[in-house]
């Protein structure tokens, strides 16, 4: 796995198994989790991208490394993949999905913990698993449901097949599509126009919409303006409604 910083507060996480297309194992999910940990707590680093090297996002789990696992065994599997996705999924900060190529079983799911995906031309998302006995079982089924609806969602595990990236997009699972051949330019263009937000209201704002979508009302909104009452207890909306006034760019200093 690579970790850059790139100007502009953006980090990109790359998953590095090309041969392998980028599979899912142990020490990927570990090593996910650690680059998460870590750019958690790194100041400079205001928005996350997540992508594979080569012509993959990532092919799903490494079944060399699970066919012969027993039930106890696939679950503890299971489990600390799921913990890998959900600490980029409650990372404080947004992360995106760059999807540059096939996204199948467990890469997609990865895509899906994140905060939205975007996908190149040539990406193509799926949930195969249903073919070889099994099902997306850290916390794809979960997450699948929530972004494209139950029906849907069965529809894609139950049949298996892939989807191209315009499909993706026109079912809400991806949000943007770009060309391949400038595929990271946009998204690191989209990734720097986030990034140039206020730091401190994004936090505020994702856990707004994350806390929203698993409260019943009217309890999301109550949490949305207790939100609103901290963010205009920081200096970054002073700023950015002091520039907007004064019809000038803000300069939000993250607090």
């Amino acid at each position: 796995m690579i970790v850059s910083k790139e100007e502009g507060g953006i980090a990109v996480i790359t998953l590095n198994r090309p041969d392998a297309l980028n599979a899912l194992n142990a020490e990927v999910g570990k090593d996910l989790r650690k680059a998460a940990e870590i750019l958690k707590e790194d100041d400079e680093v205001r928005v996350i991208i997540v992508t594979g090297q080569g012509r993959a996002f990532a092919a799903g789990a490494d079944i060399k490394e699970l066919k012969d696992a027993g039930p106890c065994e696939a679950r503890e599997w299971a489990r600390a993949l799921f913990d890998s996705f959900d600490a980029l999924g409650r990372m404080p900060k947004p992360v995106i999905a760059a999807v540059n190529g096939i996204a199948f079983g467990g890469g997609c799911e990865l895509a899906l913990a994140c905060d939205f995906i975007v996908a190149s031309e040539k990406a193509k998302f799926g949930v195969p698993e249903i073919k070889i006995g099994v099902f997306p079982g850290a916390g794809g089924m979960y997450r699948l449901a929530r972004a494209v609806g139950m029906r849907m969602a069965k529809e894609l595990v139950f049949v298996g097949d892939p989807i191209d990236a315009k499909t993706a997009q026109d079912i809400g699972l991806a949000n943007r599509v770009f060309p391949a051949d400038r595929f990271l330019d946009e998204v690191k263009s989209l990734a720097r126009n986030i990034a140039s937000k206020s730091g401190i209201t994004l936090r505020l704002a994702k856990q707004a919409l994350n806390e929203a979508q698993d409260s019943p009302d009217p309890e999301g909104v109550y949490r949305d303006i207790d939100a609103m009452g901290v963010a205009f207890s920081t200096a970054d909306q002073k700023e950015g409604m002091a520039a907007f006034v004064e019809k000038r760019a803000p300069r939000f200093v993250g607090r």
